[in-house]
């Protein structure tokens, strides 16, 4: 179903890292979503930051693919402070359709802490679910703050990165290593030029079901690869490809097309 694809995007990026003293940036992003060569999803992220202040606004159109993935959309929107050396999101919200239902997450933080969350309608514990415990819900960010860099330049240090990430169903970890220093060349996609490949590695704490076939196989594989590229002159750098093996082929999100003001 379509948080199914929603749970693989949240590996797509860390929380934002090196300090950097930015120009104010207004920028858009766009991405293809794969499974197997078929097109699955068509991913719009809006980002703008005045120095201060940030917010995030992404839309997706998922297309479906069988039993795998439902058709449906997807919107989420996030706010926080940028005057920090990362971004510190404030409240991020969630909303997906799909098979004539409706699912939304609203989550408010206090510092890097959870203040509130919601979720509608509850996901509904089992004897088979992780329990979120208040210690899992300290020192995390939202997902979608996860999707942009600060730093100071495409090197191996992007990559040197752990995180703490909540989505407001799930609490996992993801730890990044550098893999080797790239190049983009392709004209089909939004950007060519040197890139950084990173590898990831996905922890579930909290949040899950044991029984799920998903987490399991994302906990276990060692084939997530995300390659990072430079969002023009702002000092921000955002995935330019991310690949995750699965059984029926590659899940792969490629950049197809970016603008920063």
């Amino acid at each position: 179903m379509i948080r199914s694809a929603l749970a693989l995007l949240t590996l797509l990026a860390p929380l934002a890292a090196q300090p950097v003293l930015a120009a104010p940036v207004d920028a858009r992003v766009s991405y293809v979503v794969t499974v197997g060569g078929i097109n699955v999803a068509l991913v719009d992220i809006d980002f703008d930051d005045d120095g201060r202040r940030y917010g995030f606004e992404l839309s997706a159109r998922v297309t479906g693919l069988g039993n795998v993935v439902a058709s449906g959309t997807a919107k989420a929107n996030v706010d926080g402070s940028s005057s920090g050396s990362v971004l510190q999101s404030e409240r991020f919200q969630l909303e997906t359709r799909a098979n004539g239902e409706l699912f939304n997450v609203d989550v408010g933080f206090v510092g890097r802490n959870v203040g509130s969350f919601q979720v509608n309608p509850p996901v509904l514990d089992s004897y088979d679910r992780v329990p979120l415990e208040r210690t899992h819900l300290t020192g995390v960010g939202d997902f979608l703050s996860s999707f942009m860099l600060k730093g100071r330049a495409l090197d191996r240090s992007l990559c040197q990165q752990d995180f703490k990430i909540f989505t407001g169903v799930e609490r996992f970890n993801i730890r990044m290593g550098f893999l080797d220093n790239d190049e983009a060349t392709s004209p089909r996609t939004g950007y060519q030029g040197p890139l950084v490949a990173c590898s990831v590695k996905y922890q579930p704490v909290s949040g899950h079901f044991d029984s799920s076939e998903m987490t399991q196989y994302l906990a276990d594989t060692s084939r997530i690869i995300l390659w990072y590229a430079p969002l023009g002159a702002s000092g921000y750098f955002v995935p330019y490809r991310v690949i995750i093996g699965t059984s029926m082929g590659d899940l792969s999100m490629v950049l197809t097309s970016a603008r920063a003001d």
